[in-house]
């Protein structure tokens, strides 16, 4: 699935590790890396983009929440969960307000990471900090832009925008005309498929290299769907 969620797990304990990346990556919509130290935590969320890190505190070269500060600091955006042995008020405060967004205290079971994962994620997805992988593209909805690995920025519409995101959200599925007029447009009478798809039409001129044969964007039988 192009669209997973890429997950970092950082834990030294290699047993705990290895199993959460084993359950994590039995799910779809997961994509799952590792890093047994905070140094390879801060390296990893430099070098590739993560939609989540679950960060232990008791690392070996670094305090947990020191490593999230310095993760902080460098521009890392997405939601982290932290795992900590110690299930007092102060420690969780501590970890909150080093930049951490949940706290899960060991032992715990793993239905219950899995939804805080989720929910943690659902959050994201919804926040202007929020950044998705289309196609060759970085895809910013919060600033509305499309950036290439070369650094090139396409401007997108409010209206484009709302119609990548509510795409990409729906993975490789179609998405109808008339669902998409309704979540970009609303109950608005006026507005017909006509509208919809000069939109569309426009976004496939921004983003297609070869719009008359759209690769990115493309039409299904009753609606349109994201090619990763």
């Amino acid at each position: 699935m192009s669209n997973a969620s890429r997950l970092l797990v950082v834990d030294d304990d290699q047993d705990l590790r290895d199993t959460l990346a084993e359950q994590l990556g039995f799910y779809d919509e997961f994509q799952v890396a590792t890093a047994e130290n905070a140094t390879g935590a801060i390296d990893a969320v430099k070098g590739d983009r993560i939609d989540l890190a679950i960060m232990d505190v008791g690392l070996p070269d670094m305090d947990g929440r020191e490593a999230v500060k310095v993760m902080r600091q460098n521009g890392f955006r997405s939601p982290i969960i932290m795992l900590t042995a110690q299930g007092s008020d102060s420690d969780t405060v501590m970890g909150l307000e080093a930049g951490a967004n949940d706290y899960v205290v060991k032992p715990f079971k793993f239905a219950v990471l899995l939804a805080r994962i989720r929910a943690q994620l659902r959050q994201y997805e919804a926040s202007e900090d929020a950044v998705f992988q289309i196609g060759p593209y970085i895809f910013r909805p919060g600033s509305k832009l499309l950036t290439t690995d070369k650094g090139s920025k396409l401007k997108l519409t409010e209206k484009e925008t709302a119609i990548l995101r509510y795409l990409y959200r729906a993975g490789q599925s179609v998405v109808g005309r008339d669902t998409l007029l309704t979540e970009v447009w609303g109950y608005n009478s006026n507005v017909t498929t006509h509208t919809l798809e000069t939109h569309i039409y426009r976004l496939r001129q921004k983003i297609e290299s070869d719009p008359s044969n759209a690769t990115i964007l493309v039409t299904e039988p009753g609606g349109y769907k994201l090619i990763p």
